[in-house]
């Protein structure tokens, strides 16, 4: 049986096709493209016709991949741009209507949990450890141990949010830093309550951002490590610190010449540096690993 899992993230789509292979799975096909759902008008909580456009030909093309690979099964989840947008409703039936693709909006709860799921199959969680999952229009914390989900919450904070809300100069201000870190400290007080009960020493960041940065630190340090193959990767914290500070300091123009950076994330990555910069201080944890394993993988083991 081939399924295909389709992704549909505030910055990007992912679409992921697999079939078993004894007890694991085999992937055919991977492919992300940054269609920017969120674009423009994110907290305001429209999908504008730009972007709209852009999601329903993205899935257009999805579904000619998904013909291809005569896919048995499609399972399309779409997260925090179409949840919150008062057209999100209207999005769905569109793609329905021209991709012949159903879409299914879940929650940020349902969202968690599937990047719980995702990451535990990457084999990162060894520790009692506090998951991150920095998306476009929320951000997820999963807090967990080796053996099961402790607690997990979704936040309207992802990174396409904050830079439409609060990133206007270049390279960022000192007052927007602020303002972005005094905001999600308002915004994140009952995970903050949690993980002084637990105190998690292990921050798993799930994919995106996190994938940008270990890029940028394998490029510097011109390591053979093939990210899009790898499951996990391990950072050194001071390299980690040396380079997310970089970022943050640098203008848009620095950024998109950093080798290892992606159009997308030029921007994105300043607040991703910042939001877990932040968390890592508050929470006293000095140990980072990314998970290249994310909702999409959860997805997909919950298929399969």
């Amino acid at each position: 049986m081939r399924v295909a899992v389709i992704d549909l993230g505030t910055n990007t789509f992912h679409l992921l096709i697999a079939e078993p292979k004894g007890k694991d799975f085999e992937i055919l096909y991977k492919t992300n493209v940054p269609v920017k759902l969120g674009e423009g008008r994110i907290n305001d909580n429209l999908i504008i016709p730009v972007a709209f456009e852009r999601g329903i030909s993205t899935l257009k093309d999805f579904r000619k991949t998904i013909e291809e690979y005569q896919v048995d099964k499609v399972r399309a989840t779409a997260t925090s741009a179409v949840r919150s947008a008062e057209n999100g409703k209207d999005f769905v039936l569109a793609a329905k209507e021209q991709a012949n693709i159903q879409i299914e909006i879940i929650t940020g709860d349902e969202e968690a949990s599937s990047i719980y799921e995702g990451v535990k199959l990457s084999g990162a969680i060894n520790d009692l450890s506090l998951i991150m999952d920095i998306g476009g229009g929320s951000v997820e914390f999963i807090l967990c141990d080796t053996e099961k989900l402790i607690w997990k919450k979704s936040y309207n904070i992802g990174a396409a949010r904050l830079m439409q809300q609060f990133f206007k100069s270049d390279p960022i201000a000192d007052d927007e830093k602020h303002a972005i870190l005094n905001h999600i400290q308002n915004q994140l007080t009952d995970l903050f309550e949690i993980c002084e009960q637990h105190q998690p020493e292990v921050l798993i960041g799930s994919a995106g951002a996190f994938e940008t940065f270990a890029e940028l630190i394998i490029k510097k340090k011109h390591q053979s490590i093939d990210i899009a193959l790898a499951k996990t990767y391990s950072f050194n914290f001071n390299e980690y610190i040396e380079t997310t500070l970089k970022l943050i300091n640098a203008t848009h123009d620095e950024r998109a010449e950093m080798p290892g950076m992606i159009p997308l994330r030029i921007d994105m990555s300043v607040i991703a540096a910042l939001i877990t910069n932040y968390i890592m201080g508050r929470l006293k944890i000095n140990k980072l690993i990314l998970s290249t394993y994310d909702l999409k993988m959860g997805v997909l083991s919950a298929l399969l």
